[in-house]
């Protein structure tokens, strides 16, 4: 990773936002810890951080077909145009690239609809000429153009309307030329050799469709993104001499061997090391992981994440895994759905140091891995909130004068909570999500685990919101010593409706519905407190729409009622159930409300969605060219990194 200026070096003035377009803003992640790592730690760190990177251009792949060609050409204009960059035809053609960057890619990186440039379609075509002579993309400029400016190709990147083949009307490129019932039927004959430990099968694959029928094509060497698979390995090879352990030695070969291999069984192998070695300092996450990107829910984008444990933030999630038996034995769900002995459990506070793949530019503040059932239930899950990430958005919001909170937050008491206890139940709300919500209940023995098919993430994020906000109410929560009082409670109550029913819906376009899924758990649960209970109320004061909680223990009932039933759903594999609690309460937005929160927000010159750039590494060396330490740089221009990405880590 090469390094920027000095000058941008941390300091006491330190800005987190460096670059605000459209609906979002590009942050900057501080890491304070980088001169009490050993250089030992310092090499790991950098050839983790180096395979990561290398594949980025994997996720622009799964996105769309199209994405890779575009960025070339986008990547072409930006370095080689020589003309004026003053105009706002230019300034609009930033933004797109800006836009195009951020969400890795031609759609929406939430809303999964395509957008477009603001500067003409002309515009377009005369920068395309005057930057790519004698390159591909030269040779393809007309096509490069229709594929940006037609609203008829690649319209979402995954379609949600299940009047429509979600499938083939999908741009993803996990299914080519291939119908949604193709795929089920393909995958409905898949015999497990062992239904006890099921295979995350089809999760590494593309299906495609040949001449001698359907086909599936590993992702591997030798296969499907096979240059920057081998570019990850290599340097996953790189590391190994400076693991902190055998354990994290083990893991490590054993997702090189997966990666050369595609092989289900060692992912699953590669998994269960991975979640059973806690000692090291630094760790990683690599591979195909989320299956949120799939219309079917079961094939999964590539991700990496390369961290620094926390010591003293970690000693809340320790103390979390250590009682995660209490939390299940106490949970509302029907005893039929717990787990007898909670095994494995560990958690963790850590720092990023590199996000890359379908975790860059805007990640997750929280993590909880593997996802594999029989694997969390024979030997545990690792727990991940990335204190740094969500300290940004913080600090990131003290920035701006205007906020969220005071717009749609409906008494001056509930300001006054957030300002107190916001940061600790946001904390805590991760905490006990990926820690203990993810990792609890069980599935029936009878039960398939893609038993729920398209709604089973949104699900799932749900349940493990709900088990969260349940016992934040519990007086064990002040036992432990993790809250002072139930004020923090209160809050996290507050801000969950106030997000689920008003903020998070300024995130979306007009007429749209919600398609991601942590959005659409949000919704689920706030509109179904609403709607199914009396703790819950709108108010209307100045011809603008408030959500209140007028009990709060009521409504810590209901979310455990609605745990009870979502428990129930994927225990069982209930799909109707699921689907109709989904479309019920998760996917329709109000259309008269959705414009006010829209017009509201606009007034508050604010940015719905954030991300960052990467740290950058760089290697200091003696007279003979060994590197004696790695000193970390803090960018400040998101399209520098860019570009600067599309150079080194990918290929012509």
């Amino acid at each position: 990773m090469q390094a920027t200026k000095e000058k941008y070096e941390i300091s006491k003035d330190f800005k987190y936002i460096i670059d605000e377009f459209a609906d979002i803003k590009v942050m900057r992640y501080r890491f304070d810890h980088w001169k009490s790592l050993s250089l030992r730690q310092k090499h790991l760190i950098y050839h983790l951080s180096e395979a990561a990177l290398w594949g980025r251009d994997i996720i622009w792949q799964q996105n769309c077909r199209y994405n890779l060609p575009i960025r070339k050409a986008l990547e072409n204009i930006l370095t080689n145009y020589r003309g004026d960059r003053t105009n706002k035809q230019w300034q609009e053609f930033e933004v797109y690239c800006k836009r195009v960057f951020f969400s890795n890619g031609i759609h929406h990186h939430y809303g999964e609809e395509k957008f477009f440039p603001l500067c003409t379609k002309e515009y377009f075509m005369k920068l395309l000429e005057q930057s790519s002579k004698g390159t591909e993309t030269a040779k393809h400029a007309d096509k490069i153009a229709e594929w940006v400016y037609n609203p008829d190709i690649a319209p979402k990147r995954k379609e949600t309307d299940k009047s429509k083949d979600i499938v083939a009307e999908s741009a993803v490129s996990f299914y080519n030329g291939i119908s949604r019932k193709e795929a089920e039927d393909y995958y409905s004959r898949f015999i497990q050799p062992d239904k006890k430990r099921p295979l995350s099968v089809g999760i590494n694959s593309v299906i495609v469709k040949t001449e001698n029928g359907i086909e599936e094509k590993t992702c591997k060497i030798g296969g499907v993104y096979s240059k920057n698979i081998e570019k990850i390995v290599e340097n996953l090879r790189k590391a190994l001499p400076y693991c902190e352990n055998e354990k994290q030695k083990r893991h490590t070969e054993l997702l090189i061997s997966y990666y050369l291999t595609g092989d289900l069984k060692t992912w699953d192998d590669y998994n269960i090391e991975w979640v059973e070695e806690n000692e090291a300092k630094v760790d990683y996450i690599s591979g195909f992981i989320e299956t949120y990107l799939d219309p079917l829910g079961r094939k999964a984008s590539w991700e990496a994440l390369v961290d620094v444990r926390d010591e003293d933030a970690t000693k809340r999630c320790e103390l979390l895994s250590q009682n995660a038996q209490w939390f299940e034995d106490n949970c509302p769900i029907n005893p039929l759905y717990k787990k007898s002995e909670v095994k494995g459990i560990s958690a963790k506070v850590v720092d990023a140091l590199c996000l890359a793949g379908d975790n860059f530019p805007s990640p997750p503040i929280g993590i909880n891995l593997p996802n594999s059932d029989w694997i969390r239930k024979e030997y545990g899950s690792k727990s991940v909130n990335i204190a740094n990430l969500a300290h940004a958005y913080e600090n990131a919001a003290m920035e701006k004068q205007q906020s969220v909170l005071a717009e749609f937050a409906y008494t001056e008491e509930e300001k006054q909570r957030a300002k107190e206890y916001a940061t600790l139940s946001n904390d805590l709300h991760t905490d006990m999500h990926e820690c203990l919500g993810h990792g609890s209940g069980k599935l029936l023995p009878q039960t398939d685990q893609n038993a729920l098919r398209e709604y089973a993430s949104t699900l799932e994020e749900a349940r493990a919101d709900l088990f969260a906000l349940y016992f934040m109410f519990d007086k064990k929560m002040i036992e432990l010593g993790l809250i002072p009082n139930f004020e923090v409670a209160k809050e996290a109550y507050d801000s969950y409706i106030r997000n689920g029913l008003l903020a998070q819906l300024t995130r979306i376009e007009e007429d749209k519905d919600l398609t991601e899924a942590h959005m659409q758990a949000r919704k689920l649960i706030a509109e179904y407190a609403y709607e199914n209970s009396d703790s819950v109320i709108r108010k209307t004061e100045n011809n603008k729409t408030y959500f209140t909680i007028t009990d709060y223990q009521a409504l810590r009932g209901t979310f455990g009622g609605l745990l009870t039933i979502i428990q129930e759903i994927k225990s069982t594999g209930d799909y109707p159930k699921g689907k109709n609690l989904v479309e019920k309460y998760g996917i329709k937005i109000d259309k008269e409300l959705h414009k006010e929160v829209i017009e509201r927000y606009k007034k508050l010159n604010l940015r719905a969605y954030g991300g960052f750039v990467n740290l950058e590494i760089e290697a200091i060396r003696n007279e003979k060219g060994e590197i004696t330490d790695y000193k970390l740089q803090y960018p400040d221009s998101f399209l520098a990194q860019i570009l600067h990405y599309g150079r080194t880590y990918s290929f012509d």
